[in-house]
């Protein structure tokens, strides 16, 4: 008995081995570490990342709003004197490549897998930003060959920034035919538009068209940006813009207050170059971009000046950033409603597209006035006083001005449309490391070492890697 019971147990034990077999890979994965996820699952950490750097007051603040002349620093002035750390250099470049464009080029394939032409959609759109982002702060940049297999190519060749731009316009083109086609958007994840794919086309189409307007002084483009205005998917108003509207608390936070706020670290301070012009032209933005200093005066630093005399300038006699632009909350923007309406003024100034070049000149005041929680009554009373003059040269330099004015925090953009532009017209840093305010960031110094043959072709083909080698479109 005792041996029977044994070989039926044995007998049972093979049907259920055998049995289990059968389905053995369904049962044994594990449900927190699935082989696949839905494509949705990487917008969240994209977004972020993209404005997490972009907004960092490393990047977006020493190499973006410092050299745009709406910071300034009043210790620890390196890099407002233009000598960046190599280190932040480098984490542009892998943040972008390696988070934003490569989790982007993944989030493709899975929707593509999916049969979801919507997220496909969204995910060139973010690869697009992230690819404009690198060609505009870097100049020539890997591109056809940055994403390739899935080993990757360590040692990619560098395309030409037209070509970029080619290759971005053509990527734009896709998305806007691709979003709404099919498929929708987790709106749980969507930390951008809540789902709204029809926002979402918005983006695409007025990344574009800033793309677009970015080439226009090397590029025929009126047609093009004709055809977006037809379409009429650009933003209507501040509710449809591209932002991440960050959470109240660290480390969700917008990297601005995470900074200054949360790590104590307050030697970001306004520059005297917007404190002046916004006090000169009595713009009611100037008690919302700056606070008050201890003498209870609106008060900018300068520039630069490492070695500053007699302490005229101090954490105490300088104007803070405000209230408002050191929130938690404060949005990080890949584009604004403001910034398109200017740049929208630009182009009927130039003939681009059809329109009152004035009406979209006083829609992107009012946008801005309108973002900045300017009381109602002062943001009146200014935008009343605004208007183009007939001079085109005269016209441009207006639209330029108020552009930089109302990308205040928005550093990278602010300085990279200041370089398209030239306006205002500012001056280099005080005792700054160069003669001129820089024109790109220089490459990171692994590329002159792991893909050698490729940088220096690249260095070959746009000029000297340093900083104020211009990138094509400023030349």
């Amino acid at each position: 008995m005792k041996r029977f019971k044994i070989i039926t147990m044995l007998f049972i034990g093979l049907l259920v081995t055998v049995g289990c077999d059968k389905d053995f890979e369904e049962t044994n994965q594990d449900p927190n570490n699935p082989t696949s996820v839905p494509s949705d699952l990487l917008l969240p950490g994209i977004i972020r990342a993209a404005q997490n750097q972009s907004y960092s007051t490393f990047t977006g603040g020493d190499m973006g709003a410092c050299w745009a002349q709406h910071f300034a620093k009043v210790q620890y002035n390196d890099e407002a004197r233009y000598i960046p750390r190599q280190s932040v250099i480098s984490s542009v470049w892998n943040t972008y490549y390696a988070v934003v464009i490569s989790d982007a080029d993944a989030m493709y394939n899975i929707a593509e897998a999916e049969g979801n032409s919507t997220m496909m959609g969204v995910a060139l759109t973010l690869q697009a930003y992230g690819y404009s982002f690198l060609t505009d702060v870097y100049g020539d940049i890997p591109f056809s060959e940055a994403i390739t297999g899935d080993e990757g190519n360590i040692a990619p060749a560098y395309d030409s920034q037209q070509a970029v731009y080619t290759g971005i316009f053509a990527m734009l083109d896709q998305a806007i035919s691709l979003i709404g086609a099919g498929g929708s958007i987790d709106g749980t994840n969507d930390i951008l538009y809540g789902g709204d794919a029809a926002n979402w086309k918005k983006f695409a189409s007025s990344l574009k068209f800033r793309a677009l307007m970015r080439v226009s002084g090397k590029m025929d483009v009126s047609s093009d940006l004709q055809a977006l205005v037809n379409a009429g998917n650009l933003f209507g108003s501040n509710d449809d813009e591209a932002k991440l509207v960050y959470l109240d608390a660290d480390p969700s936070a917008n990297p601005l207050y995470e900074s200054i706020v949360f790590g104590t670290r307050g030697e970001w301070k306004i520059n005297s170059a917007i404190v002046d012009m916004l006090a000169f032209d009595g713009d009611p933005r100037l008690a919302v971009y700056a606070g008050l200093n201890d003498a209870d005066e609106y008060r900018g630093k300068p520039s630069g000046y490492s070695d500053v005399p007699n302490d005229d300038y101090n954490y105490t006699n300088v104007s803070a950033l405000g209230d408002f632009y050191l929130e938690p909350t404060l949005p990080g923007f890949f584009v604004s409603n403001a910034e398109l309406k200017f740049l929208m003024a630009e182009a009927a100034v130039n003939g681009y597209i059809t329109g009152n070049a004035n009406d979209y000149f006083i829609e992107a005041l009012n946008a801005s006035m309108e973002f900045n929680e300017v009381p109602s009554a002062d943001a009146t009373a200014y935008v009343a006083g605004q208007f183009l003059q007939s001079n085109t040269a005269t016209a441009l330099e207006q639209i330029a001005t108020q552009n930089w004015i109302a990308l205040f925090s928005q550093g990278v953009e602010a300085w990279t449309e200041w370089r398209r532009t030239g306006y205002p017209a500012l001056s280099p840093a005080a005792q700054a490391d160069l003669s001129q305010i820089p024109s790109r960031y220089n490459y990171p110094t692994s590329e002159n070492s792991i893909n050698k043959a490729n940088y220096d072709a690249a260095v070959a083909a746009q000029g000297a890697d340093n900083l104020t080698t211009p990138v094509w479109w400023m030349n």
